[in-house]
């Protein structure tokens, strides 16, 4: 039997009967798509969805849900957001119009593949007739009229097609539903569609719109590789854990949390992987690397094994490879993804975390890392939080600090509420001070660390808990740099219906690279929102009122001025039922707690600057402490290290 549709209405019905199974739980994996619609799409898919809408309400069957963004690199924040809190097993498609709405959704590519999180990407494309181009909006390429401005998008998918025939589309969606449900190939997949062929009608075989279960399985360590690693493991004096978003992704937080209790191995956690376990558990190290606690990088210091779950080793978690320093070091990894787990001359271990974090629990029964030191890391962990204590109460006055601003929403949030946040000085700040107390509470994007993510991805967090019936709270915080580069979404969320709560820290200027800046010996050159002088950008602070343009948004706007009246707005925001932005200055001059960790960032080599000069020194020495981690992980010798079997 055949179905007599166009290119975009087949498409449309098939994302509609996609699922996705783990454990015996089966869900819809599409959860609708996000669109903005021009002469690039909205005859095709825009076309398709709005039948598929009204096929709804004559009928009753459920469709694809279709939801309006105001900004195309937004409505992917929003996708990647939903599908990071679904822990990638369901996600949204974007849809665009051909030109520059479907390049804008580049960044967004990039985010969700650099992060390996799952989103679909319909970007409109020129005719594949060629009957009437140059068309409006094409790049005309002399080398080849089959290069379109969506070949940008191939260095950031994962799967990347263009359908010119409407006989290409099944082999395509199979292709694309592949890599966007397989944890290890997934990220961006983009499928470009000419305007022509969304609409050209074709006769379809009725199986491509049966009910189709994609199963998500959870491979296990091969025995030889379980057995180097524990070997590797049963060897080490000053082991600790580096906890990934692996960890997360895979629901292995339990497994986790057996693991370490059983071997006393502390655990430290990377930005992705930060609620593997309660901040106050006692193996729990708090943040590890460049934004790291005084415990976690003291334990990586001195770590004679490290063993990675689910984690991919960026510059921020290794401090740039200057972090494991013991001249022995080993590691251990366990990724679903090979790639991941030989990083770092690794004992690789390539399955499912939870599953190999329960071989490794098995494997290591009566054998456990000596009291006192497993000890020292609960008391080190112990010492940091009061320090993380003393900045929430600092009392800074006359405007708070960035810390007394995270002190004070961690307060006032519940255990499950979320935390969303990308860029700035922020995501530094809360992975260093920020008590995560369960595994989904904290949603910071740092792999690509993208400036206008936090409202978009914080939309697609809240869009997540209120389809599944969570009862969380979301809490985007952003600096006014990020808030300007993309807010609009705001109105996305009123339109929505979408509850948010915005902490929207004002101090006038790009304060986190300031810092970096001045560290550099840049003085802080182009990093402050001030007018223009004779001598540059260095005059009074911008007339800037941010809370005014948000509340120009539709959303609900509470200015704070201090500590007190910011707690008395977001208990305000809480009992809300809509969007609410609270506005509140800080001083960007008061640092949070830091330990000493580096990230290599170079500086010029040659200067007339003094401050650059000095700072290029610094840079010399710092760079001496960098490592390859080039050394194979060749097993114990040691007799007193022998494995079980050899003990026997």
């Amino acid at each position: 039997m055949t179905s007599r549709l166009t290119v975009a209405q087949a498409l449309v019905r098939f994302l509609e009967q996609q699922y996705l199974e783990r454990d015996g739980r089966r869900n819809a994996f599409f959860a609708g798509c996000w669109g903005i619609f021009g002469h690039g799409n909205v005859a095709g898919v825009g076309q398709a969805l709005l039948e598929r809408q009204v096929a709804e309400r004559e009928t009753g069957e459920p469709g694809l849900r279709y939801h309006q963004a105001r900004n195309e690199q937004a409505m992917v924040h929003a996708a990647v957001g939903y599908a990071r809190m679904r822990n990638r097993l369901a996600t949204y498609a974007c849809t665009a119009s051909v030109g520059p709405g479907s390049t804008n959704m580049v960044t967004g590519a990039a985010l969700a593949t650099i992060n390996r999180i799952p989103v679909l990407l319909l970007p409109g494309d020129v005719f594949a007739t060629r009957a009437a181009n140059p068309l409006l909006q094409e790049l005309e390429d002399p080398r080849s009229l089959d290069i379109s401005v969506n070949d940008v998008f191939k260095p950031v998918s994962r799967y990347w097609d263009r359908i010119n025939r409407p006989e290409q589309l099944p082999a395509a969606l199979l292709a694309a539903m592949r890599v966007l449900t397989d944890p290890v190939e997934t990220g961006a997949v983009t499928l470009c569609l000419p305007q022509d062929v969304q609409a050209e009608a074709h006769d379809w075989p009725d199986d491509l719109f049966a009910e189709r279960v994609w199963h998500l399985g959870r491979p296990a360590v091969e025995q030889a590789a379980l057995e180097r690693a524990l070997d590797v493991i049963r060897s080490a004096r000053r082991p600790i854990v580096v906890a990934g978003g692996g960890v997360i992704y895979a629901e292995a937080t339990a497994a986790l949390r057996a693991f370490a209790e059983q071997t006393g191995i502390p655990v430290a956690e990377t930005q992705a992987g930060k609620g593997s376990l309660p901040y106050d558990h006692p193996a729990s190290l708090g943040a590890i690397g460049a934004t790291g606690t005084t415990a976690a990088n003291a334990a990586a210091n001195e770590a004679d094994v490290v063993i990675g779950v689910g984690t991919r080793y960026s510059d921020f978690t290794t401090a740039s490879r200057t972090l494991f320093a013991h001249p022995d070091v080993r590691f251990v990894n366990l990724n679903v993804a090979a790639f991941d787990a030989h990083k770092l001359s690794a004992t690789a271990l390539v399955a499912d975390a939870r599953v190999g974090l329960e071989q490794l629990t098995s494997g290591l029964q009566g054998w456990n890392v000596d009291l006192a030191y497993s000890e020292g890391a609960t008391v080190a962990a112990r010492a940091w939080d009061d320090v993380v204590q003393e900045a929430y109460d600092r009392k800074h006055g006359p405007l708070p600090s960035q810390a007394e601003v995270i002190g004070a929403v961690n307060r006032l949030s519940r255990p499950r509420d979320v935390v969303v946040c990308a860029a700035g000085s922020m995501p530094g700040d809360l992975h260093k001070l920020w008590r995560t107390r369960d595994p989904k509470g904290y949603h910071v994007e740092y792999g690509y660390s993208c400036m206008g993510y936090e409202i978009a991805g914080g939309l697609g967090v809240a869009m997540a808990v209120a389809q599944t019936g969570d009862d969380r709270d979301v809490f985007v915080l952003v600096g006014d740099g990020s808030y300007l580069m993309m807010a609009q979404e705001l109105v996305t969320a009123v339109a929505e219906h979408v509850k948010l709560i915005v902490v929207l820290v004002q101090n006038h200027g790009f304060a986190s690279i300031g810092a970096l800046s001045e560290s550099l010996g840049s003085q802080r050159f182009g990093t402050r929102y001030r007018y223009r002088t004779e001598s540059g950008l260095d005059g009074d602070t911008l007339p800037v009122d941010l809370a005014a343009n948000a509340a120009s948004l539709g959303v609900e706007v509470i200015r704070a001025g201090d500590v007190a009246s910011l707690e008395k707005a977001v208990t305000a925001a809480q009992a809300s039922t809509t969007a609410t932005v609270v506005h509140i200055e800080t001083d960007p001059s008061v640092p949070a707690p830091d330990s000493p960790a580096w990230w290599d960032v170079p500086v010029a080599g040659v200067s007339t600057l003094q401050s650059t000069q000095n700072a290029r020194a610094t840079y010399d020495n710092a760079k001496r402490s960098q490592r390859s981690h080039l050394r194979p992980p060749t097993p114990p010798t040691d007799s007193t290290h022998k494995s079980k079997d050899d003990q026997a």
